[in-house]
């Protein structure tokens, strides 16, 4: 018997979403900040995707597994969905707060692997848990106010680093860079580290909050009884691979609207990870007109200092000027990202009488449209305010894109499958993820002449291509009301 649900007010809503602020602000650093440390430490333009390989694994092995397994408890003190979120976001806010010692590039990724495993063991349930208090009629409303927060959390990320950049770096004093090591030029600046010890205290504080003002609806007796069933008699094996067996089954019974999101995302989230890893390379040669040439000086220089050569003051003060304008175009990377997410934040909430009025299907097509053109836009660029104007386009789709699809989604799979559907739709982001991590390096070496601007280009024409792709989902055809958003 599906349990009816009361509809909920603003500051209801608006508490249960509270926590998604901090996983954000975790996802924010992640997007800006992860792959410029590893360049710090040392990595190379073709080595950047295979490094970021800890997102897709760990989404496609945890969150479904966690959504199935979500599915089938119930404690009557802890709940569902919460204890999931909880325990996520305690190993994520220790994680974030120990990356910015990092002392080797091994360390800091095998620190992301950790911090995406924490991350993702709190996400999907947090979307089932929306879908489980609310009911059908704010499911948008829902899912936009968790957008409203993923844009919050992500541009407070980002701002931080953009402005603990101008407040607190410190440029290289000329005639020191090798004298204090490869420390002064390779390591990760000072000011970032508080930008992740501000994201350590966001991501635990605020799933407390939600934790704390949101109870969780207790199951009927026919889903009490099914979870207990479905305990009993079993071995530890059985009841091990029994989520796996679920995930199994319900791909074979996803709606054609799951289908054909799925063919969307796979061009959406592969240009989301080609954005994320190589806006800031891409600002590097577009803004501040750091060559490649110019890199490999720079990492020979460097090279030769660990070794302990001495280097004369021409090759210090290059490398010491390539070193401040990195920081720069990280600081800038940070200004932008929080600008598209703070209009993100804006015009979520904006976005429902638009799904409402045209449909959501069309407000969809748009904003993977307007992104497209803001990421073919971005290279061609020489002022880094005027910079800021495709990020607009940008804000736009991510709040869609973070929202609407799982609204449509909630609207035709069963409510005591939500958990495992919701963790079926992160493997539809998470594949092309691993797709991208895997093959990108060699597409930006072997065919886009290892350039960073090029590789946004790339990313730009396939999100036009994802536009094209969602003109053909049919929201109608799966259940009459999901049009009435």
């Amino acid at each position: 018997m599906k349990i009816r649900k009361p509809e909920l007010s603003f500051w209801q809503i608006w508490n249960m979403n509270v926590g998604f602020f901090g996983i954000q602000f975790s996802f924010g650093l992640q997007q800006t900040a992860i792959n410029p440390i590893f360049s710090f430490l040392g990595a190379h333009h073709e080595e950047l995707p295979l490094l970021n390989l800890a997102g897709p694994v760990t989404g496609l092995l945890i969150q479904p597994l966690i959504g199935a397994i979500s599915d089938k408890t119930w404690s009557p003190k802890w709940g569902r969905r919460k204890p999931f979120f909880l325990i996520g976001a305690i190993g994520a806010s220790l994680c974030l707060f120990a990356f910015p010692f990092s002392p080797h590039l091994w360390f800091a990724v095998g620190l992301l692997w950790i911090l995406d495993a924490c991350n993702n063991t709190a996400m999907e349930p947090y979307r089932a848990f929306i879908g489980d208090k609310l009911p059908d009629n704010q499911l948008t409303y829902g899912f936009q106010m968790q957008s409203l927060f993923v844009g919050a959390g992500i541009t407070l990320a980002n701002f931080s680093l953009f402005l603990f950049q101008d407040w607190f770096s410190v440029p290289a004093v000329v005639g020191e860079l090798c004298t204090t090591g490869t420390e002064m030029v390779t390591a990760i600046p000072k000011w970032v580290y508080y930008s992740f010890f501000l994201g350590a205290i966001a991501s635990i504080t605020t799933i407390l909050w939600s934790v704390i003002k949101t109870p969780e609806i207790a199951p009927s007796d026919e889903e009490l009884a099914y979870i207990k069933e479905r305990k009993e008699g079993k071995s530890l094996l059985q009841r091990t691979f029994e989520p796996v067996v679920e995930i199994y089954h319900a791909i074979g019974d996803m709606p054609k609207l799951m289908w054909n999101l799925a063919a969307v995302y796979l061009f959406q989230w592969y240009a989301l990870f080609v954005y994320w890893q190589f806006i800031t390379p891409m600002l590097r040669t577009s803004l501040y007109g750091i060559s490649n040439s110019d890199t490999e000086r720079f990492e020979t220089i460097m090279e030769s200092c660990k070794n302990g050569a001495e280097i004369n003051t021409t090759d210090m003060s290059f490398a010491q000027n390539i070193q401040l304008l990195s920081e720069q175009a990280l600081a800038q990377t940070g200004l932008m990202n929080g600008t598209y997410n703070m209009v993100t934040m804006l015009v979520a909430l904006a976005l429902v009488p638009f799904a409402r009025k045209y449909s959501s299907k069309l407000v969809y097509v748009l904003s993977l449209l307007l992104t497209g053109i803001a990421l073919l836009s971005m290279p061609f660029i020489k002022d880094q305010y005027i910079l800021l104007l495709p990020m607009v386009l940008f804000g736009i789709g991510w709040a869609a894109m973070m929202g609407i699809p799982y609204a449509m989604v909630s609207k035709v799979i069963p409510e005591e499958r939500r958990g495992v559907y919701m963790g079926i739709v992160n493997m539809m982001i998470v594949i092309p993820m691993l797709l991208q991590t895997i093959s990108f390096g060699s597409i930006i070496k072997y065919t886009l002449n290892n350039n960073a601007v090029n590789a946004i280009l790339f990313g730009g024409v396939f999100f036009i291509i994802a536009s094209l792709l969602a003109m053909r989902l049919k929201v109608t055809a799966e259940k009459s009301e999901v049009e009435n958003l």
